[in-house]
Order: structure tokens, then sequence, then C-alpha cells
């Protein structure tokens, strides 16, 4: 079993349901009740769902390379792509929160934190593993 991808899994696990319940409620549900032009309400409605995919697809290749369900030898491409779209996603969102007019932007930006765990452990589980 491998520790790294294990911790990496539930946290990405733990994320998908905050993505599912917090941040549906927080962001697409009012993003979806605002008033504007409805070919961009429709298109960040596909980019929630996009994130949903990512988000489920890559907690389940987490664990199963924690319980070895998957060889190294198969997975370790999956798993650069995952801390790297993990890591990405940090990046920007940090970048979003310094370069923004929001009042505490990482109040409300605080989702980075997960990703940039969610991405050295996997990284770690990788290269040691």
């Amino acid at each position: 079993m491998n520790i790294y991808f294990l911790l990496a899994g539930i946290i990405a696990a733990l994320t998908c349901v905050m993505h599912f319940t917090y941040d549906r409620q927080q962001f697409l549900v009012p993003m979806q009740q605002a008033v504007f032009d409805p070919i961009a309400k429709s298109v960040m409605q596909c980019v929630f769902h996009y994130i949903s995919v990512f988000l489920l697809l890559s907690t389940f290749i987490l664990l199963a390379c924690a319980f070895e369900a998957i060889s190294q030898m198969h997975s370790f491409g999956m798993l650069v792509f995952i801390a790297l779209n993990f890591g990405l996603f940090a990046i920007w969102q940090i970048y979003i929160g310094f370069s923004s007019d929001l009042e505490q932007p990482f109040k409300h930006l605080f989702q980075w934190v997960f990703f940039v765990v969610i991405s050295v452990l996997t990284l770690l589980g990788a290269l040691l593993g």
C-alpha cells in the first residue's frame, strides 16, 4: 500500500464532497440564478462539471494506486498528470487571489490548500513509491 496515494486519495475524496456540496451551493447555484448571458452561464455550468469529472476520476485513480490495483509502470504518467493539474489549479487560484479586488480573497479562494496537498502527496507517491 502506498500511504502517499492513500492520503492524497482521501483528501481528494473530501475535496469531491466539498465540491458537490459547499462549492455547488456557494458558486454554481448563485451563478445560475444571476442575470447575465445565458451562453456564458451554460459554459460556466459545463466548466463546473468538467472539474467534477476530473476530481472524481483523480480520486478513483489515487485510491486504486494506493491499493496497488494499477501497476506502477502503468500509473506513473497518470499520476504525474494528476499532480500537475492539481498543482496548476493551486497556482492559478493563488494568483487570482493576489490579483483580485476581493476583500479577504483567501477566505473564499481556499481550495488551493487542498490542491497543493494532493499534488505534493501524489508526486511523493509517484517518485518514492
